[in-house]
């Protein structure tokens, strides 16, 4: 299993590395900048190559760089959208010179102007995101908890954001365990957790989902909105996360946590919990699942 943690990037892009190493992570995500504004810091090309060479010299693999919040592909309003477009292909560059492998990314929300419009407007971003930088770097599309106006919450919003991508080689998706069950999807049930991914392998197709973002929730079912908690001791709970972990569907994928945080003793109080859930015997038919 490859499983790691959101890593903060104070300090510095190698003292990320440091954090995620002395965590014993074999997979990580970081944001490049700061994902509410600002300045963004200079990556030079000495530390790109000094953050990837010891990225990979610790066994963490694959990088995900998460796109900043303020970017919103979605925005019926031209200046914004045209705003939010340039820095999202400034992060797609920021991210393929760090060598990632993902750049996960939250789309947005339309303001009002309705779910067609939205879907139009990401799906032009994306487009001319991945006709512009021909790098290998994959843009994975990330759910959400359903609240205002932001589009991602459903399956059927996200694939049709995908069909109208032309190069989809380089599109997949990221599954947030804690927005699924905030925006009603069951997956703190055996028999949920089945319906859940037939309906996403139905929708969009499961061999496009690269990345699971492994949280509880605060808060309770269908309730759209996104707040995390530790792992074991929210609304999904311990024995929903344990079948996520050993599902036949999943339990390949890299597991990333994005849990509550002040000091690196909350992450490895999160990743002994998901460690032991991952370690320990499998307790549902979930686990052997014969679907591909």
């Amino acid at each position: 299993m490859r499983l790691g943690v959101h890593v903060p990037i104070a300090g510095g892009l190698l003292e990320a590395v440091a954090r995620a190493k002395r965590l014993s992570c074999t997979t990580m995500q970081i944001f490049s900048r700061s994902p509410r504004g600002g300045r963004a810091p200079t990556i030079t090309q000495d530390t790109a190559e000094r953050f990837d060479a010891q990225r990979r010299q610790s066994g963490i693999d694959p990088l995900a760089v998460h796109s900043p919040y303020i970017i919103n592909l979605a925005s019926p309003e031209v200046r914004m959208w045209r705003q939010s477009l340039r820095l999202y292909q400034e992060e797609y560059k920021r991210a393929s010179r760090l060598k990632a492998q993902y750049l996960v990314t939250h789309v947005g929300s339309h303001r009002g102007a309705g779910d067609a419009a939205g879907i139009a407007r990401i799906a032009e971003a994306l487009t001319q995101t991945l006709d512009t930088h021909r790098a290998p770097l994959m843009i994975l599309l990330e759910n959400t908890a359903g609240s205002g106006q932001g589009l991602g919450d459903r399956f059927e919003q996200l694939a049709a954001m995908r069909d109208k991508v032309a190069p989809k080689e380089r599109l997949g998706m990221c599954l947030d365990t804690a927005h699924l069950f905030a925006a009603g999807y069951p997956i703190h049930t055996a028999e949920g957790l089945e319906q859940v991914l037939d309906a996403f392998d139905r929708l969009i197709g499961l061999e496009h989902l690269r990345l699971i973002h492994l949280n509880d929730s605060k808060v309770p079912f269908g309730s759209r909105v996104d707040r995390h908690w530790h792992i074991g001791e929210g609304q999904i709970g311990r024995e929903a996360i344990r079948r996520v972990l050993h599902h036949a569907r999943l339990r390949d994928l890299p597991f990333i946590l994005e849990t509550p945080k002040k000091t690196e003793a909350d992450d490895r109080r999160n990743l002994s919990a998901v460690r032991r859930l991952a370690h320990g015997p499998r307790r549902s038919r979930s686990t052997v699942s014969t679907h591909r």
